[in-house]
């Protein structure tokens, strides 16, 4: 009985970083975290998009063919391929704080350099660097947001977090409509060296992942977050800071997504992320061409493309909204299906209101379903190896993502039915739904606390045993 008090009142000086964060009130530190991730975001999504504005005058300018001009546009996805990898992997080691400005200064320092390239290579290796930055700064922010939402609306967070992407791409279309035909394509990467200029703000206002202080022992800072997350909770000089975690495996981050039987469910994330930015990028390359060729006019045509970022848009937040109430595992198999229903559809006439509703359904399963995917793969792995996880999964799904506009224009040369063009583009959609499918919930992070809560004697059992 003795021991048993002794261990009760030891554990009172313990604070449980996870359950804190998990059952905090959404604060105004919650609010800062949110928008300085939003607005990180925002400019990441401007950055991605400002090629496509500057292409027209670029092709002008540099008389590129349309082969050349492909070829420009798939160095910044190279970039963000290599960028998710290394900076998601850097973070567990680094700090999610400090990788984030890293990245925030190489995708906004060298898309500004962007604006005094004299050729088609010096542009090239310029958006290549770019997309460095581009790919690396998503999986931390997505890290970030997750590791600091209340359990009860985390999902929700992570989407309305990732919309800004959206934003972002938007603003960067509307911005070159206004001032592309009157300053040139040149003011558009001149401005994207906004966020240089914030990096002082972000270094004192972006709070760096409790977690990571946590582990790394740096009790003061992580003291001072506690204070903002929740005042009441009280702290003293004995107080340890714990993680719910099961810390078991390799130091190397990398290493450790095979662990703990954790390698069928990375190899499933990796599919499943393939798979979606394949159909993403096939979708917004090529929508508009597939089409025209169904029989609808170039005007109609670029509508459908507003409507498939729309149903994106509203696919993320509902998505997010529903995973909150429902486990994100069934919500993203749900929306991949019906996402791939609607594609099938596609290939057949139908009355307009639900060819839109299609398309903003297609949009919902694919762009939606995408940022689902990383804040599912944020709350499957531990906090040591979150945006090691996230890069990875993120990277390998870059290849789809360049693979994906290349294998719908080789379609489209077989000269198919406009049918088999959908039903094609669908396939991927079944896939990536049986993939998530198969994702072994109790070897996640959660999982396994449970299972080793689960087995765990307390105490007082200990002692009744004795």
């Amino acid at each position: 009985i003795e021991l048993h008090n002794l261990e009760v009142e030891m554990s009172t000086n313990k604070v449980n970083i996870n359950t804190l964060i998990d059952e905090a009130k959404f604060t105004p530190f919650h609010w800062g975290v949110l928008i300085w991730c939003l607005l990180i975001i925002i400019f990441d999504g401007y950055d991605l998009v400002i090629y496509g504005v500057a292409l027209p005058l670029l092709m002008q300018e540099w008389s590129l063919s349309a082969v050349q001009a492909g070829l420009l546009a798939s160095t910044a996805l190279f970039g963000m391929m290599f960028g998710a990898m290394t900076f998601g992997t850097l973070s567990d080691k680094l700090g999610r704080k400090k990788t984030i400005m890293i990245c925030v200064a190489i995708f906004s320092g060298f898309t500004f350099i962007g604006a005094f390239a004299t050729s088609p290579v010096e542009f090239g290796i310029l958006r290549f660097l770019a997309g460095l930055g581009i790919g690396g700064v998503m999986p931390n922010v997505v890290a970030l947001m997750t590791e600091y939402a209340p359990k009860r609306i985390r999902s929700t967070l992570v989407a309305l977090m990732f919309s800004g992407y959206a934003i972002g791409g938007m603003t960067s279309a509307l911005l070159g409509a206004w001032l592309v035909p009157q300053f040139g394509w040149k003011i558009m990467f001149l401005l994207a060296g906004i966020p240089l200029l914030l990096l002082p703000l972000i270094w004192k206002y972006l709070p760096e992942s409790l977690m990571y202080l946590t582990n790394k022992q740096q009790t003061a800072q992580a003291h001072h977050i506690i204070q903002k997350i929740s005042p009441t909770q009280v702290i003293t000089s004995d107080t340890q800071f714990v993680l719910n975690e099961v810390q078991k495996g390799d130091e190397a981050p990398l290493k450790a997504l095979f662990q703990q039987g954790r390698s069928f469910s990375t190899f499933m994330f990796w599919l499943a992320f393939f798979m979606c930015l394949l159909m993403v990028y096939a979708l917004g390359s090529w929508l508009p061409t597939l089409m025209i060729q169904a029989g609808y006019s170039l005007g109609a045509s670029m509508i459908f493309l507003f409507a498939l970022n729309i149903g994106g848009m509203v696919g993320a937040i509902g998505g997010g909204y529903l995973a909150d109430r429902f486990h994100i595992k069934k919500v993203l198999t749900i929306m991949f299906l019906c996402g791939a229903m609607a594609l099938i559809l596609l290939g057949f006439n139908s009355p307009q209101f639900v060819l839109y509703t299609l398309i903003a359904v297609a949009g919902a399963a694919t762009i939606g379903s995408q940022i689902l995917l990383y804040t599912f793969v944020a709350q499957y792995y531990p906090s040591t190896v979150r945006s090691t996880g996230m890069g990875w999964a993120s990277g390998i799904g870059r290849i789809g993502a360049i693979v994906g506009p290349v294998l719908t224009g080789a379609l489209l040369t077989m000269n198919l039915p406009h049918q088999m063009n959908f039903f094609a583009i669908a396939i991927p959609g079944v896939i990536a739904a049986l993939a998530i499918f198969l994702v072994n919930l109790k070897t996640s992070v959660d999982g396994q606390v449970l299972a080793t809560s689960s087995v765990k004697p307390s105490p007082l059992t200990k002692e009744a045993i004795h």
